[in-house]
């Protein structure tokens, strides 16, 4: 399903109100390892459907997570995720949204 997915600048609103982030994607992982950018982690595929994936990860000595992804369409999903990252506990939802393609900033 990610690969359905189109590459560029996206904003992730949190459903709970604590704002908005945005984020360059240039490897569709990094919707999955929001909490552990830029890091090699072992993933495990535990649902990959046409319209949704699930997938669980482990960062060595970093960290873990669980995200679930709904794919909308190639520019719209909805995204849970839960872990833990620098030793405490993370959990939240967004809905993410592309919205044009990246700056040169990344």
């Amino acid at each position: 399903m990610l690969g359905k997915l189109a590459d560029g600048q996206w904003e992730l609103r949190r459903r709970d109100g604590a704002g908005a982030q945005r984020l360059c994607v240039k490897d569709r992982i990094r919707l999955i390892q929001l909490r552990h950018p830029d890091l090699s982690c072992d993933r495990i595929v535990l649902e990959d459907t046409p319209t949704s994936v699930t997938v669980q990860y482990t960062c060595r000595g970093r960290g873990y997570g669980r995200t679930h992804i709904r794919r909308e369409s190639g520019q719209l999903i909805q995204l849970d995720t839960q872990g833990i990252a620098d030793g405490l506990p993370f959990e939240f939802s967004a809905e993410g949204r592309r919205v044009g393609e990246c700056s040169s900033q990344g």
